[in-house]
C-alpha cells in the first residue's frame, strides 16, 4: 500500500526539489529514504525516472525537509537530500545553494515565518553543513512575491529576485576553506603526470582544475564532456584523489560511494562560447570559464555552492582559479561563464596575515523561485 505525503514542488534556481515539511515525513532515516526513492521514481537504470517526480538529471533529483530551527539565530531548519538517480542511495553530505533560494519564500507561504509587507529576511540554518543563510525577499500580503523581471540563465521567463547571503561559508564539508593548508595541491592520479588542483570548501568542498590539464579549452558543453568516457573516467579518478586529500574520504574506494561531494571543476580563462540555447558570450563579458561536474554527469549550467566557491578561489592568491580569473575591483561579483550563461557572485575573503588562517567573510548571489504545486506525493 501507498501512503499519501504533503508536499511541494518547487523551482529554485536552476534545480527543482519535493519540498516537505519535517512534520509531515517519518521519523526513521530508512523510511525517509524509501519514501524519497519512490517519489522520485529511482533508481532507474533508463535513468529517467519516469515512474516518479525526478528529471533523470541530479538537478532534477532533490529533496528539502523545513521546520522549525535547531540553532540560536535561525528562523527555520532546511535538510537538502540528493536522490541518486540509477542507484537505491539518498546522499546527505552537501548544501544545495539553488534550493536555498526557495526555502525562504516556503517558510513564509507555509507559515513557519511571520513576515510584513516589504523585503523580508529568512535565516536559514542548513543542517547538512552547519552553516546559515540569509536569505532576503519581497512580500505582499503575508506571501513571497514570485513574479518579477529578473532573469536567471538557465530558467526560462523572469522572476522576483531573492538575495541569498552565505555566512562563513568556509569550511562547510571539511571545516576549514583550505582543507589542506594550500591555494594547490599536486594530485597524482593513474601513475600519470601530477595535476595541479586546488582543493577548496566554501558552500561545498569542490576540486579546481585547469580545463587544459586535462585536454579542453573550457568552453565545451555538457554532452561534449559526458560523451567522451576516457575524459569522465580520469575526471572521476581526480575528484576521488581530491576528496581522500581534502580528509572527504578515507580512501578512493569509499570517494566513489560519495558522487555529490567534492565537486569537480575546469577552470580557463575567460573565453567566447555559444551557450546551450545557442546565445553568444563574448569573452569581455565573463571573468572565467568555468564546467562543474556533479553526481558524474557534467552540469548544464552551475551548482550554486559550486559558483560560490569558485568565486571565492578566485580571490585565494596561486589558486588554480585565481589564475584564471580575471580579478574583479574590490566589492563587485565575479562574473562566471557557464555553459548556460552567465552568473555572477560576490564574495568577501579575509587575508589576515601568515599566522592566521584565510577566512570568507560571505557570499552573495541572487536566485528566483517559482512554487509549482502544492498537494500530495503518493510513495
Amino acid at each position: 500500500m501507498y501512503t499519501d505525503y504533503r508536499a511541494a514542488f518547487i523551482r529554485g534556481g536552476t534545480s527543482k526539489a519535493l519540498v516537505f515539511h519535517e512534520r509531515d515525513l517519518p521519523a526513521d532515516r530508512a523510511q525517509r529514504d524509501a519514501l524519497f526513492l519512490r517519489a522520485m521514481g529511482s533508481p532507474d537504470p533508463h535513468g529517467r525516472q519516469l515512474d516518479g517526480m525526478g528529471g533523470g538529471l541530479s538537478s532534477l533529483s532533490k529533496v528539502c525537509i523545513v521546520g522549525p530551527p535547531s540553532v540560536e539565530g535561525a528562523d527555520v531548519d532546511y535538510t537538502f537530500a540528493q536522490v541518486q538517480i540509477d542507484r537505491r542511495a539518498v546522499d546527505y553530505v552537501g548544501n544545495c545553494g539553488n534550493m536555498a533560494s526557495a526555502i525562504g519564500p516556503f517558510a513564509v507561504d507555509e507559515g513557519l515565518v511571520a513576515a510584513e509587507d516589504g523585503n523580508a529576511t529568512v535565516r536559514i540554518h542548513n543542517v547538512n553543513t552547519g552553516k546559515v543563510i540569509a536569505s532576503s525577499f519581497d512580500v505582499k500580503a503575508g506571501r513571497a512575491i514570485e513574479q518579477g523581471d529578473y532573469t536567471i540563465h538557465g530558467v526560462a521567463g523572469t522572476g522576483a529576485p531573492i538575495r541569498l547571503d552565505f555566512l562563513d561559508p568556509g569550511g562547510a564539508g571539511t571545516g576549514s576553506l583550505l582543507p589542506t593548508g594550500h591555494s594547490t595541491d599536486d594530485l597524482v592520479v593513474d601513475g600519470a603526470p601530477a595535476v595541479s588542483a586546488s582543493l577548496v570548501d566554501a558552500g561545498n568542498p569542490v576540486v579546481f582544475v585547469d580545463a587544459a590539464a586535462v585536454g579542453l579549452d573550457g568552453t565545451e558543453l555538457p554532452e561534449t564532456i559526458d560523451a567522451d568516457d576516457r575524459l569522465m573516467t580520469r575526471l572521476e579518478a581526480i575528484r576521488r584523489a581530491g576528496s581522500v586529500r581534502m580528509g572527504l574520504a578515507a580512501d578512493e574506494q569509499s570517494a566513489a560511494q560519495n558522487r555529490m561531494t567534492p565537486f569537480i571543476a575546469l577552470v580557463a580563462a575567460p573565453r567566447s562560447y555559444t551557450t546551450l540555447a545557442g546565445d553568444r558570450v563574448d569573452e569581455s563579458d565573463v571573468d572565467l570559464t568555468v564546467r562543474f561536474l556533479s553526481n558524474g554527469k557534467a552540469h548544464r549550467a552551475l551548482p550554486l555552492t559550486g559558483a560560490l566557491c569558485a568565486a571565492v578561489a578566485a580571490r585565494l592568491p596561486d589558486s588554480v582559479v585565481h589564475r584564471h580569473a580575471r580579478t574583479p575591483r574590490d566589492g563587485a561579483p565575479i562574473r562566471l561563464g557557464s555553459p548556460s550563461g552567465i552568473l555572477e557572485v560576490n564574495a568577501s575573503v579575509a587575508d589576515k596575515g601568515p599566522n592566521a588562517p584565510v577566512r570568507c567573510e560571505f557570499a552573495t548571489i541572487y536566485r528566483t523561485t517559482r512554487r509549482l504545486f502544492t498537494g500530495w506525493v503518493r510513495a
